[in-house]
């Protein structure tokens, strides 16, 4: 069963999502800021990374960031921003995002992006 660590502050977002991939079949661990993020990373070993970039402690860039700095699997990132400027994009997929989503987002679509990373 494939895990995720969902990182996003947003409770009624956070909830969303844990529930969708839940019934989708993955092990879902979820986290409210960046810093535990990227604690719970080191921990949990997850196979994707769905992170949100305006966060509490530590940004979602640096969430990016630190996931391909500090893994030797292969875990891929997906981005969930209401912050759909074009540098900001850019900046996270240099640092290592797969994806990007802009809020508000299907949680249907969003699945199928995560089943897609998995695949690829």
């Amino acid at each position: 069963m494939p895990k995720i660590l969902l990182i996003e502050d947003d409770a009624l977002i956070q909830k969303a999502v844990e529930l969708k991939f839940k019934k989708e079949g993955f092990e879902v661990v979820c986290s409210g800021d960046g810093k535990e993020g990227i604690e719970k990373l080191m921990s949990e070993a997850p196979d994707v990374v769905i992170t949100d970039l305006m966060l509490p402690y530590t940004s979602g860039l640096e969430v990016v960031s630190a996931v391909r700095a500090i893994t030797d699997r292969t875990i891929r990132i997906v981005v969930v921003s209401g912050m759909g400027q074009e540098q900001v994009v850019e900046e996270a997929f240099e640092l290592g995002a797969d994806d990007y989503i802009t809020k508000p987002f299907s949680l249907n679509e969003l699945a199928i992006r995560i089943k897609k990373q998995l695949k690829s």
